[in-house]
């Protein structure tokens, strides 16, 4: 894949190479020309009509042609742009080339390089009139020579002059539609650059922020999970604990002896039950209810028993068409209905209760209403530290799976606590 940094180098190298052939052509191009210019007017010397005054202008002319190329070959190193030094080198071999043509047409050639090299010798205020000089001389040659004859020769000369103008215009406009579509092309590429390091930037700021926030999930479940094992243990021990305490106080009182052993066996079973909680907390904090048994099943069996600890009547109901959840919907919603029941039996003083469990079109619904002595949800009072999780835990459990958990309650009126979970089906 190409990158930015390796177009920005291939247009460097480009620019480069571009640059030396320019350098060896404005250092060695003269001379060529020169020497074409020399050899063609020589050979076409009879064909011409070179005569002798022409030969002793043409000699040392060219001569001193020679002698101009020589110094700016070394003048040239030290000045690359353009100087009093190249203003004084391009006008003096306009010269040279000027008069040359006139004993000779092909020598012509030697003014020519004026077209290539001028930028660099003189400065822009001069670029014009030294293009037009050099087209003169050229068009001169082109038309046989200067002066023209007649006026014939006068009108072809003024042609060639408009048409070499027109061309060398023409060329030159090209030629800065080039540099500047190059400028636009490098300056295309650097801004690729910086982009392609500033979205290098940001990504190594995504990456960093990425383990920022693979940090912060990892606390945060950490934290969650603690909560998660809190209310486990209340769900569990500490309502299991709260039973056999009551389980104790009642034999404490009880007129006989059968009552007491009656209530004995109560509490030994919720120790035996509690003690299976707690192993099963360490092990994978799956209700042991859900062991063997469907969420119905489980309910079922959980609302009887807390029927037969506490004594108050208590019915299970199911609705709609039963299906495998999710474990963590089943254990969720066993422990939400723990936990009312237990609100149930410590606050409400109910004489009746029922649980029902609703299968529906993408949710679940557990209602939990019992016709005791209800409360006023608006003046619940802060939880603290020492009391239960109570209603904060339920709608914690159910919110942890994009559910919900409502109370409808009044004093006198009893109580209802319906949650609503999605309804996820068992992934096995």
């Amino acid at each position: 894949m190409t990158t930015g940094t390796d177009r920005r180098d291939a247009a460097d190298e480009a620019a480069r190479t571009v640059q030396e052939r320019w350098a060896n052509f404005h250092r060695y191009g003269p001379w060529g020309l020169l020497a074409v210019g020399i050899v063609l007017s020589v050979a076409t010397a009879r064909v011409v009509g070179m005569d002798r005054l022409d030969w002793y202008l043409f000699v040392p002319l060219s001569v001193a042609a020679v002698a101009l190329q020589a110094w700016w070959g070394r003048a040239m190193r030290t000045r690359p742009g353009p100087s009093r030094a190249g203003v004084l080198y391009y006008w003096v071999r306009w010269a040279i080339a000027f008069v040359g043509s006139l004993t000779n047409p092909f020598y012509v050639f030697y003014a020519a390089c004026g077209y290539f090299d001028i930028a660099r010798l003189v400065p822009a205020r001069q670029i014009r009139p030294g293009l037009f000089a050099a087209i003169v001389v050229v068009a001169g040659s082109q038309s046989g020579g200067l002066p023209p004859g007649d006026s014939s020769g006068w009108i072809l000369f003024g042609g060639l002059l408009a048409v070499n103008s027109v061309l060398v215009g023409f060329m030159g406009h090209i030629n800065n539609k080039e540099q500047e579509a190059a400028r636009i092309q490098i300056e295309t590429i650097d801004e690729l650059a910086r982009t392609n390091a500033a979205l290098q930037q940001a990504m190594d700021e995504n990456a960093q922020l990425h383990t920022q926030l693979l940090v912060q999930a990892r606390e945060a479940g950490v934290a969650d999970e603690r909560r998660r094992l809190a209310a486990e243990i209340h769900d569990t021990i500490a309502q299991g604990l709260t039973g056999i305490i009551a389980q104790l106080q009642v034999v404490a009182n009880a007129p006989t002896l059968d009552i007491a052993r009656e209530h004995l066996d109560r509490a030994c079973d919720l120790a035996r039950h509690s003690l299976g909680e707690a192993r099963r907390s360490v092990h994978n904090l799956s209700p042991a209810a859900l062991a063997d048994a469907s969420l119905p099943e489980a309910l079922k069996k959980t609302v009887a028993q807390w029927s037969v600890r506490t004594g108050v009547r208590a019915d299970f109901t199911l609705t709609g068409t039963a299906e495998p959840l999710h474990d963590e919907i089943e254990a969720t919603l066993l422990r939400i209905a723990e936990e009312a029941l237990s609100n149930a039996a410590r606050h409400a003083h109910a004489t009746r209760v029922g649980v029902t469990l609703s299968f529906m079109a993408g949710e679940v619904t557990l209602d939990v209403r019992d016709d005791g002595r209800g409360f006023d949800p608006v003046a619940l009072p802060a939880r603290t530290g020492t009391a239960g999780f109570g209603l904060d835990g339920m709608r914690a459990r159910a919110e942890r799976l994009a559910g919900a958990v409502t109370v409808e309650s009044e004093p006198g009126g009893g109580t209802a606590v319906s949650a609503r979970v999605p309804l996820v089906r068992h992934d096995r």
